[in-house]
């Protein structure tokens, strides 16, 4: 299994991105998905989650700009980042919980994507 994110960039202050999560290989289901942000110098953060069936959490530093969507035909989820800061900046990782085959569950990170957020 592999999860691949794409979307990052540069971006002026104000401005967007949308984020997106392909899964691939040999998934019976997915389960939790989440976005996270590393920043530089700092630990990784939960910035939005979305469940199997579709039920969202965020982050409250990104609650109302930020949207975690998904295509379940395209085991993709998105992440729709609005009116974007220069805090952030950072790396963004997609992370997923995945039955990989009749009774075995897994949990992978994607390499991540890179956003700059220029004031």
């Amino acid at each position: 299994v592999q999860l691949v994110e794409s979307g990052g960039g540069l971006v002026q202050a104000g401005g967007s991105l949308n984020l997106a999560c392909v899964a691939s290989g040999s998934i019976f289901g997915i389960f939790t998905v989440g976005w996270y942000r590393q920043a530089p110098g700092k630990e990784r953060d939960m910035l939005a989650t979305i469940t199997q069936d579709g039920r969202t959490n965020y982050a409250e530093s990104v609650k109302g700009r930020f949207t975690i969507s998904k295509d379940i035909s395209k085991n993709t989820v998105f992440l729709q980042m609005n009116s974007l800061k220069p805090e952030d900046t950072g790396v963004y990782y997609c992370n997923a919980d995945i039955l990989v085959d009749w009774n075995t569950r897994r949990e992978y990170w994607g390499q991540g994507t890179r956003v700059a957020v220029s004031s």
